[in-house]
């Protein structure tokens, strides 16, 4: 279990909040927001990137945009439980690029992936390629007709 974050006051929130929906901004600009100077904000974003509250600052790349427009959630369901077995699938996914996440799940299935491809072709070849990789018990995939919400903000 990860370490508990430091408090937060309402301060660090805001900033969190405009961070998340662009980390570009200028530090005077953040400040000016949120009512304090630019090395108040610097300090403060340091604290928070020390704490481990801010993981990394990237640039939202349009999948659709560089020809990967399909999302298919991928559902796996396994007969193998052991650690070669898992420490194998985790390696598969990791050197998969068209995966964006992986994850073990309660239910039904044992694990859902999430990957952007260019459309049914393109994930077949997916498909093929992580099952020569590992052995999976079943298979499934869920194609994204409609993009309700996507975001990568989390609430603060």
């Amino acid at each position: 279990m990860p370490p508990a974050a430091p408090p937060l006051d309402d301060l660090d929130r805001r900033l969190l909040r405009r961070l998340q929906r662009d980390a570009a901004q200028p530090l005077e600009a953040l400040g000016a927001e949120i009512g304090l100077s630019r090395n108040a904000v610097w300090r403060r974003v340091r604290r928070l990137e020390e704490a481990g509250l801010i993981r990394g600052r990237v640039a939202l790349v349009d999948a659709g945009r560089l020809g990967l427009g399909l999302t298919v959630f991928i559902a796996i369901r396994t007969d193998r439980h052991d650690p070669a077995w898992l420490d194998a699938f985790a390696a598969a996914v990791r050197d998969l690029p068209e995966i964006a996440g992986c994850y073990r799940v309660s239910g039904d299935i044992d694990y859902l992936l999430r990957a952007r491809v260019a459309d049914m072709r393109d994930y077949d070849r997916l498909y093929q390629r992580l099952i020569r990789k590992v052995p999976l018990a079943d298979v499934s995939a869920s194609f994204v007709m409609e993009e309700i919400k996507e975001t990568t903000e989390v609430p603060v």
